[in-house]
């Protein structure tokens, strides 16, 4: 990957307050400002509001006609939320 693609991406990122920029000698170095667990949420909720209209059902129907998604996969996931909702 070249240094400007990693460089830009990283800015967007701190642009965003996912992380933050520390100087360190005469380099930056960067922190993350929130967990992994709560990039990938924001991440997804974006994600699927701009592809797929804010419907994860539409989401998860696009996967499996592509055949990203393994009958035995949806049972799973099925499972998931029944037990989810259980709870």
């Amino acid at each position: 990957m070249p240094y400007t693609t990693l460089a830009s991406t990283v800015k967007n990122l701190e642009k965003k307050g996912f992380v933050k920029s520390v100087k360190y000698a005469n380099a930056n170095r960067y922190e993350p400002l929130i967990s992994e667990e709560d990039y990938k949420e924001k991440f997804m909720h974006s994600f699927v509001g701009d592809y797929f209209k804010n419907s994860y059902k539409e989401m998860v129907s696009f996967f499996v006609k592509e055949e990203k998604l393994s009958a035995s996969e949806l049972e799973e996931i099925m499972q998931m939320i029944k037990d989810n909702k259980s709870e």
